[in-house]
């Protein structure tokens, strides 16, 4: 999927940004493009490690949340954590009741059943709560929407709830309700996750009954950091950054157990690595399982029950992968007949499907063909229940409201939500739905982009580079990893790698002093490179093997030269179609992608660059010329009707 440079602005304050930090000024405009322009600030990014906490108590009703817990601890009270199956509910869950515990406190948890009890507060498990004998709840990461369910507990149930979602426009009438978002609540770091918010919570009451002050256990709060893709600024920064850190020799013995499962105990962990290999082992607890599991490998004691526990997430997870695939697969069958190049977005249902996976199987639809997606899955009940994931341009929470006259109840933000349709109103919620992305979405919404820091070319690489960029790591959310960029180079040796060869690895820079360069899972691009000149947008990083370290490119997005832009006119439509035609009538159908076809035209005598035949190709299918069987993986040619009306093809019009 081709992307469009978003190239940033010279920096022309960026020389003297950087004499006063004592970094180079390829560094200090890094810094402005994040809207770091002040010496304090950036001090305090580049460096979160010197920064103090806040004080917890500027939390609005702090000082009430643990004045009830202090007389719980002394009273002997039974508390309870009720939670998130999520992995920022689990690390949350986890944080406060080990610390509860630490400081003498009778404590248990509780997690809610995805698919039975649902996301927040449930009002039979809270009735069941307190039949145990429990007089205090403490909510993390949930709890701020459940309105009702707390008035209904007044008088039988203490309740406290810690969130970081956004409040409704009541709060729960709870005896102290500690949110950053809170429109009263001074608190001056806003984007705390849940762990995050508990992480306070456990900085006041060590402070107000120990009398210590508390910045341990930050590898848990890291977990819910990450995973819950806040942003990674401010207190969020030094939290991930010092977690990180401890995850490599982690005192929790579930935390190490999980590392290990992953294969990544003999690496230096980062965001990269709890984001795709430790979040998800933990979520497939939520996801097809209980997150009850998450929790209990988190808090568990011995080396034992933590490897037990965490062989069984990883197969869990091994478990959700599959499941993702299958529902993948069916939610791509629905739409071959649809031609989604001509979709304004994707809505798919089918009848049970897992509730925990269709969010992941959403995003895996954005991803492949950059349009805003909804996934749903249709329950015994009727009922439909989705997850929706968005580009740039749709703010799907927005969409969602002007599509409500269809929905049982929605919720959410601008670029992931969820909702539930009565599966009778499910066609005219895809409608509506449609019509909402068609009227708000232009064409160029549909192109993807990517953020381009500067122009440099890999021979301009230096180690010194490489180690200045770490100070900017951790990466995630708020503060994406720096990437750079290069025009029409021609590569070296493109050969595909791995242990299925389906990774792409090239050499770029001085034929003299070449620089490896890395493409994940995308070798099928292996003669094309090989044949065109390219842009290359990529991040520096340094390879280090038996001892040496190399330096390379991690390839972010791969373009055609301006060379290679030749837009096909009506002549090289009718070749290209004719080319498509003839393959049809010796194979049937036409088993090749993009690249091959590229490659295969050229062989017979006529240059072509991908970037033409890919516009070609999508110019046939928005004219219905061409179709796109997903289950085979194949093009294939419908019964022509007639004469190629070209302006009917929104692509040929902008170009035109």
């Amino acid at each position: 999927m081709l992307k469009e440079w978003k190239l940033y602005d010279t920096v022309p304050e960026s020389a003297a940004f950087a004499r006063q930090l004592g970094i180079t000024e390829m560094a200090a405009g890094i810094l402005w493009h994040r809207g770091l322009t002040d010496i304090d600030s950036a001090e305090r990014f580049l460096h979160p490690e010197k920064q103090p906490f806040h004080d917890p108590f500027l939390l609005k009703d702090m000082d009430k949340a643990v004045a009830r817990i202090k007389q719980a601890i002394e009273g002997e009270e039974r508390i309870m954590v009720y939670g998130d199956y999520d992995v920022d509910g689990m690390s949350a869950t986890s944080l406060l009741v080990h610390n509860l515990k630490a400081l003498g406190a009778k404590v248990s948890f509780h997690i809610p059943d995805r698919v039975k009890e649902g996301y927040g507060f449930n009002l039979p498990a809270l009735q069941q709560i307190a039949a145990k004998g429990v007089t205090l709840l403490v909510s993390v990461d949930c709890g701020i929407a459940s309105v009702d369910d707390v008035a209904a507990m007044k008088g039988k149930l203490d309740i406290i709830v810690t969130d970081h979602h956004l409040p409704g426009d009541t709060l729960p009438d709870a005896l102290a309700v500690v949110n950053p978002h809170r429109a009263d609540c001074a608190y001056p770091d806003k984007e705390l996750c849940g762990a995050g918010v508990a992480f306070k919570l456990c900085q006041a009451l060590w402070r107000e009954l120990e009398d210590e002050d508390y910045a341990q256990d930050l590898e848990l709060v890291a977990l819910g950091t990450v995973a819950d893709i806040v942003p990674l600024t401010g207190e969020n920064r030094r939290i991930v950054k010092e977690g990180l850190a401890a995850m490599q020799d982690s005192a929790f013995a579930g935390v190490r157990a999980l590392v290990r499962v992953a294969g990544i105990q003999d690496k230096a962990i980062n965001a990269g690595h709890v984001g795709f290999q430790l979040a998800p082992r933990l979520n497939a607890a939520g996801r097809i399982g209980s997150g009850e599991k998450g929790v209990r490998l988190l808090l568990a004691e011995n080396k034992e029950e933590a490897e037990n526990l965490a062989m069984e997430l990883d197969m869990l997870n091994s478990q959700r992968q599959a499941i993702e695939q299958e529902i993948l697969k069916l939610a791509e069958d629905q739409l071959a007949g649809k031609d989604p190049a001509n979709l304004p977005a994707i809505v798919v249902a089918g009848e049970n499907w897992n509730p925990g996976v269709i969010g992941i199987v959403a995003s895996r639809l954005v991803d492949r063909y950059y349009k805003p997606a909804i996934v749903l899955s249709i329950q015994e009940d009727g009922v439909c229940k989705g997850s929706c994931r968005s580009i740039e341009g749709l703010h799907m929470y927005e969409a969602l409201k002007k599509c409500s006259s269809h929905i049982i109840q929605f919720g959410g933000h601008a670029q992931a939500a969820g909702l539930s349709v009565a599966q009778p109103e499910l066609d005219a919620f895809r409608e509506a739905f449609e019509q909402v992305a068609a009227a708000t979405l232009s064409e160029d919404d549909y192109i993807p982009k990517v953020k381009v820091e500067f122009e440099l070319a890999p021979e301009d690489i230096t180690f010194e580079l490489v180690d200045e960029l770490a100070l900017f790591e951790p990466y995630g959310m708020g503060n994406p990893k720096p990437l750079f960029g290069c025009r029409g180079i021609r590569a070296m040796g493109a050969a595909a790698i791995g242990s299925q060869k389906q990774h792409l690895r090239f050499q770029v820079g001085r034929t003299s002093a070449p620089i490896n360069a890395l493409y994940w899972n995308k070798s099928e691009y292996a003669g094309i490179v090989n044949a065109e000149a390219i842009d290359m947008v990529y991040s520096p990083a340094v390879n280090e093997w038996q001892g040496r370290r190399s330096l390379q490119c991690m390839v972010d997005t791969l373009g055609p030269a301006d060379g290679e832009k030749v837009f096909p006119e009506r002549e090289q439509l009718v070749e290209i179609y004719r080319f498509l035609y003839a393959i049809q009538q010796q194979e049937e159908s036409i088993p090749y992608t993009a690249a091959e076809l590229t490659l295969s035209f050229c062989q017979r005598g006529h240059h072509i660059s991908l970037y033409t035949m890919s516009t070609g190709l999508r110019i046939f299918q928005e004219l219905g010329l061409l179709r796109l069987d997903l289950e085979e993986n194949r093009y294939y040619l419908p019964k022509a009707t007639g004469r190629m009306e070209l302006e009917h093809s929104p692509t040929y019009r902008r170009h035109r």
